[in-house]
């Protein structure tokens, strides 16, 4: 069974580490250390059998939040983390009272499309040459966490 929990300041190096091994362009131990200062970002690990085998960052600006990165270790994937991390986000992002939470995917990213949408996400757009390395247009989609005021 996969578990979530908040990141910790212990988890810093194996988070960059983990940022490196698996983006053409990852981010860096020092902003990971920001991120787990809290503001406005939570770092959410996901453990299976008790060994860290993924994570998740959100970010928040008003009522709004963004998933901006996850990622599964690769001997972990197939195996359930991302729904977990995902569903573990939606529902933080619904007890701080959120209204939705929006991410970019890449396009050629066929399992996290399907991911995404079997948690509710909804396609919006795409924004053109918004990945680098390679270049490739970014899905945009969105969870709606509170039904719409009238």
């Amino acid at each position: 069974m996969i578990e979530v929990r908040r990141a910790e300041m212990a988890d810093l190096n194996w988070l960059e580490k983990t940022e490196r091994e698996n983006f053409s362009l990852p981010w860096t131990l020092d902003m990971f250390a920001r991120m787990l200062e809290g503001g406005s970002y939570s770092v959410l690990v996901a453990l299976d059998g008790g060994e860290r085998a993924g994570f998740l960052v959100l970010s928040r600006v008003l009522d709004e939040g963004a998933v901006d990165n996850v990622c599964a270790s690769a001997r972990f994937r197939r195996r359930g983390v991302g729904g977990a991390l995902v569903s573990a986000a939606a529902e933080l992002a619904r007890a701080e009272g959120l209204s939705l939470l929006t991410l970019e995917v890449r396009e050629s990213n066929a399992p996290a499309l399907a991911l995404y949408k079997k948690q509710g996400f909804e396609i919006l757009g795409k924004r053109p040459g918004y990945y680098e390395q390679p270049r490739e247009d970014a899905v945009i989609m969105t969870l709606y966490l509170k039904e719409a005021q009238s």
